[in-house]
């Protein structure tokens, strides 16, 4: 694949990443009477890897998210030369989004910015629970680390073949039905940038934080796989000998 292919692979699907996943939390969490809830909008985050995994995976691989692809370059499973390309495509697939997002869910007179917010992740006043900065630091730290390590583990040539979306899709789940009360839930950096470039304040105040924990946690992901699960006996090259 090219390099343009590869790109435009990562800007659609991290646009669905946070179009899916952040709509879902926009438009129909709190929908009067049939809103989808916390459940479901952890859900609708699994569900958008998940697809995407199978629809792009044999493209770009389906990072969406840079704190991924820095894990990757960690496990020794992506080349730095590559990581612009892949961050910058993540980044503006998240940002296409979020404003997207933002202009259809204004078509509501319900909708009101400052009000329902565009799902942006916070800590202190920013955090659905009023949890503190170490608290998200550590939280998106070490969920971001597990992330990438179950990324890595399901990829894994060792690994049964064709499972990986699935197990992805639902570790991602999983780190929303945990973290969501706490920061939102970011352990993506890009998926972070968009909601804060339209909703700014507070939430582009702390926009640091979920670059900085997720990238964090990605390379140790990323390094611990590469160091615990290594084939330390690997089987025999029998054309070799």
């Amino acid at each position: 694949m090219s390099n343009m292919q590869k790109g435009l692979a990562e800007f659609i699907g991290t646009f669905w990443l946070v179009f899916g996943g952040c709509g879902s939390a926009v438009i129909a969490a709190g929908f009067p009477d049939v809103g989808i809830g916390l459940l479901g909008v952890a859900l609708a985050f699994g569900l958008t890897v998940l697809t995407m995994a199978y629809a792009i995976g044999h493209i770009s691989g389906c990072h969406l998210n840079p704190a991924v692809t820095v894990g990757l370059w960690a496990g020794g499973r992506f080349e730095a030369r590559d990581i612009p390309l892949y961050v910058v495509a993540q980044v503006l697939g998240a940002i296409v989004a979020a404003f997207l997002l933002f202009y259809i869910a204004s078509g509501s007179p319900a909708y009101d910015l400052a009000t329902n917010g565009l799902a942006a992740n916070g800590v202190g006043e920013g955090s659905p629970g009023g949890y503190d900065l170490w608290s998200g630091l550590i939280i998106e730290i070490v969920l971001t680390a597990g992330f990438v390590w179950v990324i890595m583990g399901a990829t894994d040539g060792r690994a049964p073949a064709g499972f990986a979306p699935i197990a992805i899709g639902l570790a991602l789940t999983l780190i929303h039905l945990i973290s969501i009360p706490v920061t939102n839930t970011s352990v993506n950096p890009a998926r972070s940038t968009g909601p804060a470039l339209v909703v700014g304040g507070l939430a582009l105040q702390q926009l640091w934080l979920f670059w900085l924990a997720p990238l964090i946690g990605g390379a140790v992901g990323g390094w611990l796989y590469r160091t615990v699960g290594a084939d330390t006996h690997p089987k025999p090259d029998i054309e070799g000998q």
